[in-house]
């Protein structure tokens, strides 16, 4: 199934990000690496798991993994994937990096709850509309440019900017 998942994969634009802000603050080091690998794969195994609660056949113009192999395997494979990304700081004791990435799975989470609880409403304020999409999309992407910035720079003060600029973005 990872390898399925590896062949289909996207524009990797959230890796990009942490690189992007690695490079502006300084350089990339063997973190902003391992950062960028981290982001990738919590971006998949939310993906992943995504498919599985949208009852989606289709990811990135291919059949998605819950289509192929079904709500078993995808979930797990989601799982396995997060815990690779987990353990993968860990053993680096990149402890900032994962207190960054755990925030944004979070308010993935919450956002995905949230849409869930609104979906039956077709009249949904736009506040809640874009607290969602701040949670799903936004919370990632700022912690892709927070991550850079800590693997470069290791300062509290541009990190958070750097997530600011990303949610923004």
């Amino acid at each position: 199934i990872t390898r399925y998942i590896v062949k289909s994969k996207g524009k990797q634009m959230r890796p990009m990000f942490v690189f992007l802000t690695a490079k502006m603050l300084g350089g990339v080091t063997e973190t902003t690496y391992r950062g960028a690998s981290l982001v990738e794969l919590l971006h998949t195994a939310t993906l992943v798991h995504d498919d599985v609660v949208d009852d989606s056949n289709e990811r990135r113009g291919f059949f998605s993994t819950y289509a192929l192999w079904k709500t078993k395997a995808s979930v797990l494979i989601g799982d396995y994937l997060l815990a690779k990304g987990l353990l993968l700081t860990l053993e680096n004791k990149d402890y900032q990096l994962l207190h960054i990435l755990s925030e944004a799975v979070k308010k993935i989470s919450e956002g995905e709850l949230l849409q869930l609880e609104k979906a039956r409403n077709l009249n949904i304020e736009e506040d809640v509309y874009y607290e969602i999409i701040r949670n799903k999309t936004a919370s990632l992407l700022a912690s892709a440019c927070a991550a850079g910035a800590w693997a470069t720079c290791q300062n509290e003060e541009f990190t958070n900017r750097m997530r600011r600029f990303g949610e923004l973005t």
